[in-house]
């Protein structure tokens, strides 16, 4: 009688694992028989190009609701926000004044993202970080000292 804890493969030419496997691991191309078997993702091109747009695909979503979440929250209320209610109060135009503050917002998020881009490839992430505290911290002392003054 086979002891529980060895795991027979279907392939004779894999090696039998000493321990067992955890029952909750993620099945792959080699121990998922709906997956195709023997194949796996290095005989199978296909196959791992298809994995890997799949994991560029929910990277890019996943930064692009972060991105979004992150933005949205931080102009609510924001004097933008005021000034586009504003103008859109006085000028009975609200879609040319939607129309205007959209275009004005994709501006500069494109300047935001260009430049964000150069400052990366020549400063390593770590010191963009922390010149960005720094500057806060500045900006935010030189507030309270305008309030405190």
């Amino acid at each position: 009688m086979p002891d529980s804890s060895t795991i027979h493969s279907s392939n004779p030419s894999e090696p039998l694992p000493t321990k067992p496997t955890s029952l909750a691991a993620k099945p792959d191309a080699n121990n998922d028989p709906g997956a195709g078997g023997d194949t796996s993702a290095t005989e199978n091109p296909e196959l791992e190009s298809q994995n890997d747009s799949d994991r560029a695909n929910s990277g890019a979503l996943a930064v692009f609701s972060s991105t979004f979440v992150t933005i949205f929250l931080c102009e609510l209320g924001d004097k933008t926000q005021v000034a586009t209610l504003l103008m859109s109060a006085e000028s009975q135009e609200p879609w040319v004044v939607f129309a205007g503050a959209a275009l004005a917002l994709i501006s500069t998020s494109l300047l935001g993202v260009i430049v964000g881009k150069w400052l990366a490839s020549r400063i390593s992430p770590k010191t963009l970080e922390r010149s960005a505290a720094i500057v806060l911290i500045f900006i935010s002392a030189s507030l309270l000292w305008d309030v405190f003054s």
